[in-house]
């Protein structure tokens, strides 16, 4: 059965915060020194740790050296060493595929911002508050309503919020698409998306819209002494506002792929890396002065920008996960030359990026993103682009 996370709001009083934030501090410290009792023991005596060695010592941490690790419950520890193993896992896993290994790094208070309840045990719910052992009753927003078997709970701090995310398997619901046809869409940055039927999704632009917003709050934060309170308050304007932007995006996007999901039984995507595309530029350098040379760096960089903001990936996974409910399909195909060749005729019409309307010597006449989810769509089905 498939796993679906509900996330929902804390409201938690201020002496009950304080106690989520001492939780967090002491998992983080677990964290940090089982991975530092990894490497030393491989630094000093070559021997490897495993999860299950580890769980055998944290028995005796807590009865003796650290006891007050017997206020969070065992199974919260546990899972932070499963958290230093699965770390771990990665690392061999991109080591071997010859990937970039990025070898395991101590985590700062900051940074480590979540504790999980792998199992029910140390909480329940009483009266729709959310009641955890040692803590008390924190009330919950439910926005909606909870489904399935919970499988994990996990407590997250985002800035100054506090959420608690339930992991629960659900039985799948069949749900029928308005219709059996097949959609092609072309992603892009003005616009987030042009579907073949010749819909627009337009860019909201949450970022842009929010960046003298923060720009301002970052000086702002740039100014303040360091460790001093009003430092730490700017950092939180910072966070919170950087959190509303992902909101934003977040719900927006949620929002067109339900409606994409509801509509069309396949729905067809470009494949695309928006990691590779919005990589800096590469620096030019004269092969006889050796001075760096004008490289379109800047230019670039307001294109990346715009990529990320845009949330291509996001949009993809959200229907991708969606499309199980409904039995239909999400496909990538090749998108290359897909905004080049003419949908009617396949003539390849070469265009600049800053060209933006598709003209065919054939008549045909469109946008170019247009013609590029036509062509989109006819490579899934397997056609040549004269038939499509």
């Amino acid at each position: 059965m498939p796993i679906r996370t509900y996330k929902y709001r804390l409201s938690p009083t201020k002496a009950q915060m304080e106690k989520l934030e001492w939780t967090l501090i002491r998992c983080c410290e677990l964290y940090n020194a089982a991975l530092q009792e990894r490497k030393e023991a491989w630094k000093y005596a070559h021997e490897s740790m495993n999860f299950a060695g580890q769980c055998r010592s944290l028995t005796s941490i807590r009865n003796e050296i650290r006891q007050e690790y017997q206020e969070i419950g065992s199974h919260v520890l546990q899972n932070v060493l499963h958290r230093v193993d699965n770390a771990f896992k990665d690392f061999f896993r991109r080591v071997k595929a010859g990937e970039k290994p990025g070898y395991p790094r101590y985590q700062s208070v900051h940074r480590y911002d979540s504790f999980c309840f792998p199992d029910a045990a140390g909480w329940k719910i009483v009266n729709t508050r959310l009641q955890i052992t040692n803590l008390g009753s924190i009330k919950v927003k439910w926005h909606r309503e909870l489904q399935g078997k919970v499988k994990t709970t996990t407590v997250k701090r985002e800035g100054s919020c506090w959420y608690v995310c339930f992991a629960c398997e659900v039985e799948a619901m069949s749900r029928t698409p308005y219709t059996d046809e097949t959609v092609g869409i072309d992603l892009g940055v003005s616009k987030l998306a042009t579907l073949s039927t010749g819909d627009v999704i337009e860019n909201p632009k949450h970022y842009r819209r929010a960046e003298k917003r923060l720009a301002k709050a970052g000086q702002a934060l740039s100014r303040k002494k360091r460790g001093s309170h009003r430092r730490k308050k700017a950092v939180q304007r910072v966070a919170k506002l950087h959190r509303k932007v992902r909101n934003q995006r977040n719900d927006s996007l949620h929002q067109w792929s339900r409606r994409l999901i509801d509509t069309y039984e396949v729905i067809v995507f470009e494949d695309i890396a928006p990691a590779n595309l919005s990589r800096r530029a590469k620096p030019k350098q004269d092969e006889e002065t050796g001075q760096y040379l004008p490289n379109g760096a800047s230019a670039k960089s307001g294109l990346n920008k715009s990529i990320l903001d845009a949330g291509w990936h996001q949009f993809i996974m959200f229907c991708t996960y969606k499309v199980e409910e409904t039995g239909g399909r999400v496909v990538l195909v090749d998108p290359k030359y897909t905004s080049q060749v003419c949908s009617s005729c396949g003539t390849v019409r070469k265009k600049a990026l800053s060209q933006r309307w598709h003209s065919c010597e054939c008549g045909c006449e469109l946008d170019r993103d247009h013609n590029a989810a036509i062509n989109i769509k006819a490579l899934w089905f397997g056609r040549n682009r004269q038939e499509a």
